[in-house]
């Protein structure tokens, strides 16, 4: 007896097999998680359960008699070797294991430093999964010394936890600035501030040349011939789309695992969501990594596995907290050509990316009602006169009516 068969525990892989039963779909379902645990949110893992704020439980999306409930086959601990596509066959656990059809929602794989320049040293940690976090928990001592190599959100985020929790914080970041390959130098301005100011110090420009030790790393040489103590380094270098399988079954492989706009990977019997596909998005081909996309995807997927036939249409946001701020991010800023800030009121701020006249992005700091009046602007396709954004005077539920206008170059006049 064949069914679907969903290979991936992630956010993805746990939407997805919900919305199947949701939907309608009766059949035979099982869902394949490497892991030992159900399927777990990831965001707070870096932040609220490093710290001990969460219990483990808190963090799955559902309890595990949700799965048997729904009559869904959860398979812990198992991994997938092997798909093919043309006997509709995958050999995971130690058998083979039919399907009528096949959703892939692999996610990503964080980056490693090479052994080559210390990077399988003991002591030497990524932020991915719930057994990474629960590795380096026993490190995050107040007084010990953390070097974070990477300055974009995961390694600010991680910061933000080891400072609060009293240790002693270097970041470094190869790129003149941090975040400068996610957003505007006034966004890095902020971050940069706001880690000062809690005792984290900043080396941008400077990139790892070598961590130093025997056995646990020690030290590390960095390209300005610094060399830090430390007793711990965490690498948030980024992450790569997981296509092993997909590659080796030989799906077409595009920035992620290609697929068309309902999902559909380059076999018709195989779909893929989340982080580890990517996707036709306003005339060019995206990925996108959050939370948010894996869950609007994966449910799209899921209608479309049995017949729906609609079009995924990405509405992009994210969010990062660090301390007591929360960034929250609309939009994606590719391409911007400019960028007009708006204070809001005490340490709220926001950041609005233009290419043109057109409203592209918000990075909204603190400051809730920007994000979501820009957040519908965008996702109406809208746009609004930047000089009015950055006005302070102009009110943010007046943008709206602006940018609602027929003709909105008018209006702005």
């Amino acid at each position: 007896m064949t069914g679907i068969v969903v290979v991936g525990g992630g956010q993805a892989g746990a939407s997805l097999v919900a919305k199947l039963r949701e939907v309608g779909y009766s059949g035979r379902l099982t869902l394949i998680c490497g892991e030992r645990v159900p399927p777990y949110q990831r965001p707070p893992l870096s932040k609220a359960y490093l710290k001990g704020d969460m219990d483990r439980e808190r963090l799955f999306l559902r309890p595990e008699s949700f799965y048997a409930s729904q009559d869904i086959d959860l398979r812990l601990g198992d991994w997938v070797t092997e798909i093919d596509p043309a006997a509709r066959l995958l050999k995971v656990g130690g058998e083979t294991l039919a399907y009528s059809q096949l959703a892939l929602t692999t996610g990503s794989v964080p980056r490693r430093l090479p052994a080559l320049i210390g990077g399988s040293l003991g002591g030497v940690y990524v932020i991915r999964g719930l057994a990474d976090i629960d590795a380096m928990a026993p490190e995050f001592v107040a007084g010990r010394r953390l070097l974070i190599v990477g300055g974009g959100y995961i390694g600010l985020e991680a910061a933000a936890v080891a400072a609060s929790l009293g240790l002693e914080v270097t970041l470094i970041e190869a790129a003149p600035r941090i975040l400068q390959r996610v957003a505007a130098p006034e966004t890095s301005d902020y971050f940069r501030a706001l880690h000062a100011a809690h005792g984290v110090r900043l080396l941008e420009g400077t990139s790892l040349d070598r961590l130093l030790g025997s056995g646990t790393v020690r030290a590390a040489a960095l390209s300005d011939g610094r060399e830090l103590e430390t007793d711990f380094v965490l690498v948030g270098v980024g992450v790569s789309p997981a296509t092993g399988l997909a590659e080796a079954a030989g799906l077409a492989i595009d920035n992620g695992i290609r697929t068309d706009e309902q999902g559909r990977t380059s076999d018709p019997a195989i779909w893929a969501a989340g982080d580890c596909a990517s996707f036709p998005h306003k005339g060019t081909r995206i990925r996108l990594e959050s939370v948010g996309h894996a869950i609007d995807h994966a449910e799209c997927v899921a209608a479309n596995m049995i017949g729906v036939d609609r079009a995924y249409i990405a509405t992009p946001w994210f969010w990062s907290d660090q301390y007591d701020v929360k960034l929250q991010i609309a939009g994606l800023n590719t391409g911007y050509d400019r960028v007009v800030e708006r204070s809001g009121e005490s340490l709220s701020t926001s950041i609005w990316y233009y290419k043109g006249d057109q409203l592209l992005a918000v990075d909204a700091v603190n400051d809730p009602r920007a994000y979501m009046v820009a957040k519908r602007i965008i996702e109406a396709g809208h746009t609004v006169d930047p000089q009015l954004v950055q006005d302070p005077d102009t009110d943010l539920r007046h943008l709206l009516a602006i940018a609602a206008a027929p003709d909105t170059s008018a209006a702005a006049s």
